[in-house]
């Protein structure tokens, strides 16, 4: 049956554009958090796996460029309907091959880092190759007349990139709230295969013949060489810019929102959906452009601009600004308010206004920026695929540098701030060629606009401390690639942890944390080697550490500047002695903080425990379901010595069936802190207050410490094992409590 002409075929071919892009952000999702498994969730380790992501894309976008221009038409749209079949195959069995094969069998194989880095390119390759080679097999399938082959082109992309966004989106509010990841995967699939099918379908059902599908091919450079490869670099830099920007402003709103699960696909959506939006709007008009390099080149210097001014107003505003106060009220509270699974006033605000305005405009130019481009290349049918290939490959190893750099390089040295000087400083680059090409005063006045911003960026220091609400003097900040922390006075006696924007401890010592870190200690006969995860405020740390017959005390922490605030604090003097437990901590030989993931350095460090303890985390923070997970449970399980504890806080009721299903022998104490182990130890009272009231471990805590530790005490009840067949737990494949999935019984 025909459906028609090239109507038919447009429309088919774009719905199955969207669908495409839909299922692969879906997977760049879940399968980015499935990898951190492997080898951490630092920054280092995301941005390995970013650019591996990515390198892929751009190798099979070169692949595609080149068998797209030997292609007809027909050919390549049905080469494009195979593609995304076998993208559905192996979405499908992504979960499997990633995680219960590669994860759970071979992790060994991931340390150190660039062993991951190699087994990440070679574990995305085949999937990423695909993804990369969609573009130019239906830029060629589409594009038959070159007077209008920026919109077509400009139209398509657009669909793409909205698709990715609404992919982007409904993982974390959708798709892994019903279904976790590997049902996302599946749904993922089931997109690819609904491409797959329309793009058969206009196989099927349109009718391709075209005067320029005539006569010989001639080769893929039909384009003068000096102009392609001019463009080629152009767009290589703007990859640059556009990646190195995202990891910027993901930073940014990570601290704004208090760093939760649903914060990276959701912005990760803002920004598709701004991409999407600027090519649709722009790709009308391409076909009008007199001038597609200096309207390419403004539009790169437009966005860079509004980007520094956008951080520059974030800054300076003054804090009682209408509306602009309620964001900064918010960010000195500790904890998320009015996170759920419906969308209300507060998650408007900080998912959708925040980052609109922070960086949608730009996003709107990097969009627009697409069609210009396609505009300026574009002139045969036959090489369309070719062309477009080959752009896309150039952009995608400008995003790979721009995530190696500032993933790697740029934040360690710069932070944010000086990252976004440095960018703007690639910038100039642009406003150098439109000032070179015949637009002198408009792009020289361009140059000095970056310049400007350049110098009216805050510093370090300012932006941190702006968005943390503007705190008391005497607050402390400190950034790397591994993180944002602040160390907040709160009143004249008190000290607040942010890491990551959200509160996470206080100082002095003596809170929940204490017999948090200091119970395990006392009921074991003698823990001489001791793990935690997580540094926080270093309370539970320093409560762990009271036995004298302890040795080692590891403290693993994936933010770097955490330990140095809080020796920073320590060293300062006018505390009254309120932090010398803190100094205690930090002087005492036997205790080690190790920068690094703590599971991941439990799964590849081989090393056994007496006792093994998980810092408090709240459940809505990102990646909390993987120290909150059944597997990482029995992780902890297997690192024990024979006799060994393993103790975590349960912030809900699922945490504590979890944490039962793992160990067969498990006691719970007020505040929800839970005690597991593999063997049957008695419930001995008088023995662990005895312990507990020995001279050297009096002496250590002091009085008030040791009385609240002697409260908990006494609480300790016996829990029975959770039912095998009970499914409403925690897994690393469904992070139930993380995504705020209610339980079902």
């Amino acid at each position: 049956m025909r459906l028609g002409g090239r109507a038919a075929r447009g429309a088919l071919a774009g719905a199955a554009f969207f669908a495409s892009g839909a299922a692969a952000l879906v997977y760049q999702v879940t399968w980015q958090r499935i990898l951190a498994l492997h080898s951490g969730i630092g920054l280092y380790s995301i941005a390995v796996i970013v650019a591996s992501f990515m390198a892929g894309l751009g190798g099979g976008s070169q692949l595609g460029a080149g068998l797209s221009a030997r292609l007809s038409p027909r050919r390549a749209l049905r080469a494009f309907a195979w593609i995304d079949l076998g993208l559905g195959a192996f979405g499908a069995a992504s979960c499997w091959i990633y995680y219960d094969w590669l994860y759970l069998r071979a992790s060994w194989l991931y340390q150190p880092l660039w062993r991951a880095t190699l087994l990440h390119l070679l574990g995305l390759l085949v999937p990423t190759t695909l993804m990369g080679m969609s573009l130019p097999f239906l830029v060629r399938a589409v594009v038959d007349r070159v007077d209008v082959a920026g919109r077509t082109v400009g139209l398509f992309y657009g669909l793409n990139v909205l698709g990715a966004g609404v992919g982007a989106l409904a993982t974390p509010w959708l798709l892994v709230p019903q279904g976790g990841l590997r049902g996302a995967t599946w749904v993922a699939a089931g997109a690819n295969l609904l491409a797959s099918a329309a793009a058969a379908l206009a196989v099927r059902g349109t009718d391709f013949t075209t005067t320029t599908d005539a006569g010989p091919r001639p080769a893929p450079t039909s384009a003068p060489a000096g102009s392609l490869r001019l463009w080629l670099m152009l767009y290589a830099l703007s990859g640059f810019c556009a990646l190195g920007l995202e990891i910027v402003w993901f930073r940014l709103v990570e601290v704004a929102t208090k760093s939760t699960a649903f914060m990276f696909g959701t912005v990760l959506a803002m920004y598709l959906f701004g991409c999407g939006l600027g090519s649709l709007v722009a790709a009308p008009f391409a076909p009008r452009l007199k001038h597609p390099l200096r309207a390419f080149l403004t539009c790169q210097c437009a966005l860079l601009a509004y980007s520094a001014a956008a951080v520059v107003l974030l800054v300076r505003l003054g804090p009682d600004t209408p509306f602009f106060g309620w964001f900064v009220s918010y960010w000195r509270q500790a904890l998320p308010v009015g996170l759920g699974q419906e969308w209300n006033e507060p998650v408007l605000r900080l998912y959708v206004l925040l980052p609109a305005a922070l960086f949608g405009p730009a996003t709107l130019l990097m969009g627009a920026s697409f069609p210009m481009l396609q505009r300026a290349v574009q002139d045969d049918p036959r090489t369309s695929g070719h062309k477009a290939g080959s752009l896309q490959a150039a952009n995608i190893a400008g995003c790979v540098g721009g995530s190696l750099a500032v993933g790697l390089v740029l934040l360690d040295r710069l932070g944010s701030p000086g990252t976004l000087r440095a960018l703007l400083g690639a910038g100039l680059a642009f406003a150098a060629v439109g000032a070179a090409r015949g637009g002198a005063r408009a792009f020289v006045a361009w140059a000095l606009v970056l310049v400007g911003l350049a110098a009216f960026l805050p510093t370090r220091e300012e932006l941190w401390l702006r968005l943390h609400g503007d705190p008391a003097e005497g607050a402390r900040t400190g950034e790397d690639a591994t993180g944002v922390v602040a160390v907040v006075p709160e009143g004249a006696r008190y000290w607040r942890v942010f890491v990551g924007g959200r509160g996470h401890s206080w100082l002095p010592f003596g809170g929940a944390h204490t017999p948090l870190g200091a119970m395990p200690a006392v009921i074991h006969p003698a823990p001489t080697d001791i793990a935690i995860v997580g540094l926080g405020s270093g309370d539970t740390a320093w409560g762990a550490a009271c036995r004298p017959e302890t040795a080692r005390v590891t403290v693993f922490e994936i933010a770097r500047p955490q330990p140095r605030l809080l020796r920073e604090l320590a060293g300062s003097p006018g505390d009254g002695g309120r932090l010398d437990q803190l100094r205690t901590l930090l002087a005492d030989p036997r205790v080690r903080i190790e920068i690094a993931d703590g599971r991941n350095a439990l799964e590849h460090g081989g090393r056994l425990y007496d006792i093994i303890e998980a810092d408090a985390l709240q459940r809505h923070v990102a990646y909390s379901g993987t120290v909150y997970s059944l597997e990482f449970f029995r992780l902890c399980a297997r690192r024990l010595k024979s006799g060994g504890l393993m103790c975590s806080w349960a912030p809900t009721p699922r945490v504590e069936a979890t944490f039962r299903q793992a160990f067969p022998h498990v006691l719970r104490f007020e505040g929800d802190i839970l005690i597991g182990s593999n063997e049957l130890a008695p419930v001995d009272r008088d023995a662990w207050i005895a312990r507990l009231g020995s001279k050297e471990v009096a002496s250590y805590l002091g009085e008030g410490s040791a009385r609240q530790v002697r409260r908990y005490l006494r609480t300790g009840e016996r829990l029975h094992p959770v039912a095998p067949a009970d499914a409403d737990l925690n897994h690393d494949l469904f992070p139930r409590d993380e995504f705020l999935v209610p339980m079902t019984r």
